[in-house]
């Protein structure tokens, strides 16, 4: 009986250890770890950071398992409608990428332990909460440009820095680092050609505002010649003709009196 008895005791003890040994998980390299305990009933007294082997024994343990590398983000088939100012239309397909924020792996897992622990943990958050994020963030900022700021040169990259700077601290916020994005938008053909047409006009107007310069200039250059040709016929002429015909005169051939040019010579 007694030798029955340690029999019992030395399988329990194996049974317990092998169980407890089975019941470990080990961080993966280039993870962090956060094990929630107690079911997380204490909020975030009840989560930690782990790294190496954890144990998850005790009920109402789980633990969660991290990615510290950048973490690249589409939103696959969906196509996000977005409206200008001037009630435009346009699509976009963005693309992002964002880092968990090691220090704050905890607020990322204690916001989103109900997604699920697995290996699809991040996909799960990415799907239901960053890009619904990313997309009410970019329907709010549409509604202050209108479409020809969103289509003139730089337009849309105002549009994507500004995105980027909003989405950026909603990210911080929930314990990310946005890393990258890119808004991709799109108009539609039938909002182009109004833009190009706009365009076309403007580009138009503007040489024909170049041409009326020109011709004023050209107007005011006529003038000032025509200013300068009435001061030459009313104030040098006499000296004009006078120099020609000392010029032109041997000093022998004999001046006549009573003759414009005897006047001009004896300055009368």
């Amino acid at each position: 009986m007694k030798k029955f008895s340690i029999v019992l005791v030395l399988s329990v003890i194996l049974i317990t250890l092998l169980f407890a040994f089975t019941s470990c998980e080990r961080v993966a390299p280039n993870y962090i770890g956060v094990l929630m305990e107690n079911y997380g009933k204490n909020g975030k007294e009840d989560f930690s950071l782990q790294k190496g082997r954890v144990n998850t024994f005790a009920p109402g343990t789980e633990l969660f398992q991290v990615p510290l590398w950048e973490q690249r983000g589409d939103f696959g088939e969906r196509i996000l409608h977005l409206k200008a100012a001037d009630n435009t239309e346009f699509t976009s397909k963005p693309l992002y990428s964002y880092k968990v924020i090691e220090k704050r792996a905890i607020d990322v897992v204690f916001e989103n332990k109900h997604l699920g622990s697995g290996e699809d943990f991040m996909r799960a958050v990415e799907d239901n909460i960053l890009e619904t994020k990313i997309y009410d963030l970019m329907k709010e900022e549409s509604r202050k440009y209108i479409t020809d700021s969103l289509m003139a040169n730089g337009g849309s990259l105002k549009f994507e820095n500004a995105v980027q700077e909003i989405v950026k601290k909603a990210f911080d916020d929930k314990g990310l680092e946005l890393m990258t994005l890119s808004c991709q938008l799109e108009f539609t053909d039938k909002v182009k050609a109004k833009i190009d047409n706009r365009n076309e006009v403007n580009t138009n107007i503007s040489v024909i505002d170049q041409q009326i310069i020109e011709q004023r200039k050209r107007n005011e250059l006529a003038e000032l010649k025509a200013q300068e040709n009435l001061i030459l016929s009313r104030g040098l002429t006499q000296q004009v003709l006078l120099q020609q015909f000392i010029e032109r005169w041997d000093g022998k051939s004999p001046i006549y009196t009573n003759t414009p040019i005897s006047a001009l010579v004896s300055g009368k």
